[in-house]
């Protein structure tokens, strides 16, 4: 097999117990890199449109790429792929970092397969090279920390990585999670929810192996010129390690662009309760980094008293703050800081649950949702009591968190206002409201998981000046960076590392360290075909499941009713004056790849 990988394949039938060793395809790892890429490959052999996202038919891949494991700047990423997202009803997308994809490196597989449905609950064991399936029957019912530390102690290697459900995974709750390390999330789309359909608890990794590296001097000195790059990098160098993810809350808000009660608005007034730089002068206990990082954006913290008191965490993160804090109306750090705690307690997508809970709210203050079905919590914008307590009802299935579990769209459908929804494809829409910020609407609409900010991160140019400062409200050539970098982050989804090393690599530092990784000849625009490939597929699996221009939209809000108050009042989304453009540039029609396209990079 090609250096990088370690050409072997896991697959699971947890149906009939089976675990067999395939081997991985050279000629597939080049088409596709491994990852999101190989994922994809994976299960669109045996797609179909009336899978059932919590049958056992709905297969889950486990999938680390040739950077993983390796000295590629934060080379600690896996991602994993379900057939279908109980959530969306689309393919299942959800990235994690720490240090679970390199040990299962270590351990002897670049990827896992998982299929069929075991009657009774088991976890999934891979120690250098051999794998078992395990009794879970006595860690069913256990949150996701107590799951970690009885695994780690039943197989007798406290070094290992544990990537585990909690309980709203058990529960099959759409927004269900996959946790590791306790505080690395493989977060969106439910597949969390798809793991507790199967009855797999977890899945432990531990191993000593080596990933082979082809060119191993030449890596020495690619890895060393963008090491330097990261450390010359002010978000890499500085924002990012001194205040995490969350330095971009006073950022964002003073574009007007923080999304707040439920994208009513995008100017929050106490941001600053809730920024990096508070987190940091007030919980900030510790720092922590994924397996392989330089940047460290980690953030351990406590909240040493008070009703929302934590002993112990890490974040909460940008994204989190967001869901749990302005959306929520709510201003409260310490409440943030405990709904994050429990929601990787409990293995719950905070943006999913934050935006879901902010919807609630809204349906409450319009009448919508009725007293009778709250049973006495008073769930209104502002109350971090209540919203703390929806979090944990939503794991548990309990009162209103049954309903609220369904996720925004199905909530706000089911109570008689479905624009309450701040979702795309069903997906909730994370922390920057697109009116403030054209590119981010362009990404949002045409996301094939649905409302997610990483598949294309346009605030990198639009706001932060990298690689270049765009004005966030100018519409021209947002399509063309839109396009760019939805195909840079696919590359970087399915290499297995870490999108923030993009604020300072470029496309040609990632094809110098896959080609001295792999041996292979990567130039730049072969490594950009690559993950455009992977983007098409992608898209393509999804309009099986019916996807066209019409799911390619935003919520009726953020086009039609222009900002009400902040620097960003009286701006809506232009998003009709991108869509055209970007269609063309990626050589679909409808919203579909057309056939030359798709002859163009290999798919027919």
């Amino acid at each position: 097999m090609v250096s990088g990988y370690i050409g072997k394949i896991l697959e699971v039938d947890l149906s009939s117990g089976k675990l067999s060793d395939i081997h991985l395809d050279e000629s597939i790892a080049r088409k596709f890199l491994g990852g999101k890429g190989v994922g994809l490959k994976i299960i669109s052999e045996d797609i179909k449109p009336d899978i059932n996202p919590l049958g056992p038919e709905n297969t889950i891949v486990f999938a680390t790429g040739p950077a993983t494991g390796t000295n590629f700047p934060t080379g600690g990423r896996y991602h994993v792929i379900t057939m279908k997202s109980p959530l969306t009803g689309l393919v299942g997308s959800a990235n994690s970092g720490g240090k679970w994809g390199p040990y299962l490196k270590f351990a002897g597989y670049d990827a896992v397969i998982v299929k069929g449905a075991s009657d009774t609950p088991v976890y999934l064991k891979i120690v250098n090279g051999k794998a078992q399936l395990m009794d879970a029957a006595h860690l069913w019912g256990m949150t996701t920390f107590s799951t970690t530390d009885q695994i780690l102690e039943e197989i007798g290697e406290p070094k290992a990585s544990v990537a585990c459900i909690g309980p709203a995974g058990e529960k099959m709750v759409s927004m269900a999670c996959i946790i590791n390390e306790k505080y690395r999330a493989a977060g969106r789309c439910g597949a969390g929810a798809v793991m507790g359909s199967k009855n797999l608890k977890a899945i432990a990794v531990y191993g000593i192996g080596k990933v082979p590296i082809a060119r191993p001097d030449e890596m020495k000195e690619r890895v060393k010129e963008a090491s330097e790059k990261i450390k010359e990098n002010a978000v890499t160098s500085q924002g990012l390690p001194t205040y995490g993810t969350a330095v971009l809350v006073n950022v964002i808000n003073e574009h007007g662009a923080y999304p707040t009660r439920n994208f009513q608005t995008g100017y929050f007034p106490e941001a600053d309760n809730q920024s990096g730089e508070t987190l940091t002068d007030s919980y900030l206990i510790g720092k922590s980094a994924c397996w392989g990082c330089t940047i460290g954006c980690g953030r351990i913290s406590e909240v040493p008293g008070g009703p929302f008191s934590v002993t112990k965490s890490e974040g909460p993160e940008y994204e989190t703050i967001f869901a749990f804090g302005s959306d929520c109306g709510i201003k409260e750090l310490d409440a943030i800081t405990k709904a994050n705690h429990l929601s990787n307690e409990l293995g719950l997508d905070t943006i999913s649950m934050g935006s879901t809970i902010a919807c609630a709210m809204e349906l409450v203050e319009k009448g919508n949702i009725p007293e009778s079905k709250l049973h006495g919590l008073d769930l209104k914008f502002g109350n971090a009591g209540a919203m703390v307590e929806a979090v944990w009802k939503t794991a548990y299935n309990a009162g209103i968190g049954a309903d609220l579990a369904l996720g925004s769209k199905k909530l706000a459908e089911k109570y008689g206002a479905p624009d309450l929804s701040m979702t795309v494809k069903g997906l909730e829409i994370p922390a920057y409201d697109p009116r403030a910020i054209q590119g981010m609407g362009i990404n949002y609409a045409t996301a094939n998981r649905g409302g997610c900010h990483v598949s294309g991160y346009m605030i990198s140019p639009e706001i932060l000046g990298l690689p270049e400062k765009l004005d966030p409200d100018v519409t021209k050539d947002k399509a063309q960076w839109t396009k760019t970098f939805q195909d840079f982050t696919s590359v970087v989804n399915s290499a297995g590392v870490c999108l923030f090393n993009t604020f300072a690599l470029g496309i040609s530092d990632y094809s110098g360290l896959l080609a001295s990784i792999t041996g292979w000849d990567l130039d730049e625009t072969e490594v950009l075909t690559i993950g455009e490939r992977v983007t098409n597929i992608e898209r393509l699996l999804n309009n099986i499941y019916g996807v066209d221009e019409k799911q390619d939209t935003l919520p009726k809000r953020l086009l039609q009713e222009p900002m009400p108050d902040g620097p960003a009042k009286g701006k809506t989304s232009h998003l009709s004056k991108m869509l055209p453009e970007y269609y063309e540039l990626r050589g679909w029609e409808n919203g579909k790849p057309t056939e030359k396209k798709l002859k163009e990079l290999g798919l027919l």
